[in-house]
């Protein structure tokens, strides 16, 4: 049984505030006696021993047991930082500030989020005009611990009627709700068990949806979820009378996705089995009896149809196009033999909105936004000026709106929302928030370092200005790396209190990431994931070669599939960083896709069912098998008792295998979060909780002593 062994005597603290704290040693807990069972899976030959196995059954006693013993060590440990609850007050001050979202015109109503500050969910309000806002929804009554939450809403056409999501727990699993917006009385029964839905209004009649069998065997948090199914429920019926639309035993897929174009003539269908590339349907409902017809008929790209004039429709497509174009075609011919170019492919990454009948052209440049106007033809009208480099997202709405709102952040920018006037192309600012941030104390700049390979990659680093570059800053390397998912400048108040106390943040754009289109994405998948974590790697080095910091003071993070980033580089360099935190982690790679949708990530990774060549790749980096006898970084895995999507197992047996088979003298602690999943819907008080722990842990076994605000 391994014991904690780390005291605040080797911390040196230097501040004399803390001074009375040097000598004192933190009295820990052992570490839980994990039991290993005998258990052992053969992949082409290849017997894989899996003694902590037994901890995937999330509701079995002893499961439990040693989540609460866990749970126990850690907290014990935490608690004995002595600036830990200066840090938590901190926080508690920078997140209190109000926190608007931007508002959108429903019917005659204008809506928009709202939280005073330590609100544990925003508030939906409304308004008519200029009228006195009015609360519409307000999710801390949900329920009395602030962990339901608001998780999608939608409106009919005229707005009259309204269905929301509800998240219990922060499960994937949702209940849908249906309310008359005039008086918000509720319409129908309560819909139940639907995950990964969005929800498409037909009229004021119904609406479409989709969701999974619930699973039959073990739990219904980690239980396989095979395929999806679209349904159309009519308002007044029960849901069990609701009709199959697309999916089931005649085609099995395990991604459907719906909506209507905005003058509802077309349903649109999305079906796809990975996360990656869908095949694309059309139906004409103006046309009574109408079939679903095939407008792209398999997956090997990513397609929708983003608006419609008539019945010529604009696709959004990668399709010979890695950067991805908008193309143009007539509903009678849909398929790809008869697209013409609108917006053609250009070097910078595309992503499309439509608003006033114009087409708003979001481009990535090197990770930040380029924002182009485009009337429905293909001119170009104009490049829309942003407030700095940075993120900047919106610019959608309704045909007949004169005008649209978008938020702007950066890494040092707050997010601000502007109202940008559609005709004459006039940003003006509507919301700006008073967090206790002053921007130019600080700077933000990005950096091109190469790989092992040569491959040249983007890295943001900020900082207050004046810092020393003397190896010495706390540091903290963040970043993803997988399914085409781009990191972009965006300002976290949570940092604030990193920066203040003289830390960088930094984050470089992998490859697995779509900065870079397609092309970026596919250098980091399957056979060629090792890429991901090399330029991680290289980042990391990037820093101390150049004295942000050193390997004494660098931690580095990572959530969900950036979690296994973080596995899988403190396996393979130990010696990296002073402090880890891989976060709701895919950490065995071996068996990833045995429970929820985790089969549906096969194009990223690959299974170890594929091939020989496959299994033994991902046999080689799978954080939890390739942990080894070593010295180990400072660890603290962080899950959630709900995650349904990256099942709490993964963490379990990491961190059971991390605390065997850590060497060294740097805690291993497990923190794992109840009544939350995977990340969405965590009340605010849960978040700072979080982030208090996570800054705590990090500067104490760094032995950098917490300053306060600076």
């Amino acid at each position: 049984m391994k014991h904690l062994t780390t005291s605040l005597a080797a911390l040196l603290l230097s501040s004399s505030a803390y001074a009375q704290y040097s000598q004192t040693a933190i009295k820990t807990l052992p570490y839980p006696q994990t039991k290993k069972v005998d258990t052992e899976t053969t992949y082409f030959g290849t017997n894989v021993a899996d003694p902590y196995r037994w901890l995937e059954d999330d509701q079995a006693a002893d499961t439990k047991a040693w989540v609460q013993a866990e749970n126990k060590v850690t907290q014990n440990f935490l608690s004995q930082i002595p600036y830990r609850e200066a840090i938590n007050k901190r926080l508690e001050t920078l997140w209190n500030y109000e926190k608007y979202g931007a508002p959108f015109k429903e019917g005659k109503y204008t809506y928009f989020s709202k939280n005073t500050g330590l609100q544990s969910q925003s508030v939906l309000y409304r308004q008519i005009g200029n009228g006195a806002p009015e609360v519409f929804l307000d999710p801390n009554k949900f329920s009395k611990d602030g962990t339901t939450s608001l998780a999608g809403l939608n409106f009919s056409k005229d707005g009259s009627l309204a269905a929301y999501q509800i998240s219990e727990g922060g499960s994937d699993w949702r209940k849908v709700i249906v309310l008359k917006t005039a008086d918000k009385g509720i319409v129908g029964d309560t819909l139940k068990d639907v995950k990964f839905s969005g929800l498409a209004w037909k009229g004021n009649d119904g609406f479409y949806y989709s969701s999974y069998d619930k699973p039959k065997e073990g739990s219904q948090l980690a239980g396989l979820t095979q395929y999806h199914k679209l349904y159309y429920h009519k308002l007044g019926t029960p849901q069990s009378q609701d009709k199959l639309i697309f999916g089931g035993d005649k085609t099995p897929r395990r991604y459907i996705g719906a909506y209507l174009t905005e003058d509802e003539r077309f349903l649109v269908i999305t079906a796809a089995n990975t996360t990656t590339g869908n095949e694309l349907y059309v139906q004409d409902l103006s046309k009574p009896g109408s079939t679903i017809v095939p407008v792209v008929a398999d997956e090997k790209n990513q397609n929708s149809i983003v608006e419609n004039v008539g019945s010529k429709l604009y696709i959004h497509t990668n399709l010979n196009a890695p950067n991805f174009r908008l193309v143009t075609t007539d509903v009678t011919k849909p398929t790809s033999d008869n697209w013409k170019d609108l917006i053609a492919e250009t070097k910078n990454v595309l992503d499309i909105s439509t608003v006033g009948g114009k087409i708003f052209a979001h481009y990535l440049k090197d990770a930040t936004s380029l924002i182009e106007q485009y009337d429905l033809n293909g001119k170009k009208e104009r490049a829309i000026d942003l407030p700095s480099v940075g993120s900047a997202g919106g610019f959608g709405g309704k045909r007949d709106e004169k005008e649209t709102y978008y938020t702007f952040t950066s890494y040092i920018y707050p997010p601000t929302i502007f109202k940008y006037d559609i005709a004459t192309g006039k940003s003006t600012l509507y919301k700006k928030p008073n967090v206790q941030f002053d921007p130019t104390k600080y700077e933000s700049k990005q950096v091109f370092y190469p790989s092992k390979d040569g491959t040249k990659v983007p890295m943001i680093i900020t900082y207050k200005k004046g810092t020393v570059m003397n190896g010495k800053n706390p540091t903290l390397l963040y970043a993803y790396g997988g399914f085409g998912v781009s990191l972009t400048p965006a300002f976290s108040t949570s940092n604030i209190l990193l920066l203040e106390n003289g830390g960088i943040y930094a984050v470089p754009n992998l490859r697995g990431g779509g900065e870079y289109g397609e092309t970026w994405h596919l250098a980091g998948t399957k056979l060629n994931k090792q890429n991901v974590f090399d330029d991680f790697i290289a980042a990391a080095e990037y820093l101390v070669q150049n004295k942000y910091t050193s390997k004494d003071y660098l931690a580095i993070s990572g959530g969900s599939n950036g979690g296994l980033l973080i596995g899988a580089v403190m396996t393979q360099r130990p010696d990296l960083c002073k402090v880890a935190f891989p976060a709701v982690g895919v950490l065995d790679m071996l068996r990833y896709n045995k429970f929820t949708a985790g089969a549906g990530w096969a194009y990223d990774y690959g299974t170890a069912e594929d091939s020989k060549e496959m299994f033994e790749y991902l046999y080689k980096y799978s954080p939890y098998h390739a942990l080894k006898p070593a010295a180990y970084p400072a660890t603290m895995v962080t899950t959630a008792d709900h995650d349904d999507r990256v099942v709490p197992a993964h963490s379990f047996k990491f961190a059971s295998r991390l605390q065997e088979m850590q060497k060294g003298s740097a805690p291993v602690l497990i923190r794992i979060e109840t009544k939350a999943g995977h990340g969405a819907g965590r009340s605010t008080a849960q978040v700072i909780s979080e982030q208090t722990d996570k800054w705590a842990f990090m500067f104490y076994n760094m032995g950098v002593p917490y300053k306060g605000a600076q």
